[in-house]
């Protein structure tokens, strides 16, 4: 069974351990290998947070996969990030983002989520574009660890849009 839960002390190893991974690193902004003591921080601060829903997905009991959504104050949008496991098989990806995305829209009733891709990430380019997100625009940002400029594309999805094509 596959499901989507939120985020528990017992789950901070094994995401750590998926971001500090080769392969998801390359695809973020902060490309550092983060610390146990960093990660802690970052944790302390996110359990605070109201607008901020971590969450692990899950195939067969097995926890495969990270995604968050950070709420946009005094809207009905939010900001989202997410990652599989690096030893997840083929497709879990897209599995893991229809159940985020049906839990956002079904569940938390957001209006729109937004995401942002590195333009060298063709993986995660295609992942949206899969999952109906339209493209926005492109950006230049600095990353505050690496001090560089990265060209980002900005993708969006609306609800109306998800569940309409749910019913197709």
């Amino acid at each position: 069974m596959n499901k989507i839960r939120h985020l528990e002390d017992k789950d901070l190893n094994i995401i750590l351990e998926w971001r500090n991974h080769p392969s998801i690193r390359k695809s973020m902004l902060s490309q550092h290998v983060i610390t146990m003591s960093e990660h802690l921080d970052w944790y302390k601060s996110i359990s605070s947070n109201k607008n901020f829903i971590p969450m692990i997905y899950e195939e067969e009991n097995l926890s495969v996969g990270y995604v968050s959504f950070s709420l946009i104050c005094n809207t009905h949008s939010a900001d989202w990030g997410f990652y599989s496991s690096p030893f997840s098989p083929k497709g879990t990806g897209i599995r893991m983002g229809v159940a985020a995305l049906d839990f956002a829209f079904k569940e938390l009733n957001l209006e729109e989520i937004y995401g942002q891709t590195l333009i060298s990430n063709k993986i995660s380019q295609n992942f949206h574009s899969k999952l109906g997100f339209k493209k926005e625009n492109l950006s230049t940002r600095q990353s505050k660890y690496d001090l560089k400029y990265h060209e980002i594309i900005c993708y969006s999805l609306k609800q109306a849009d998800w569940l309409n094509n749910e019913k197709s």
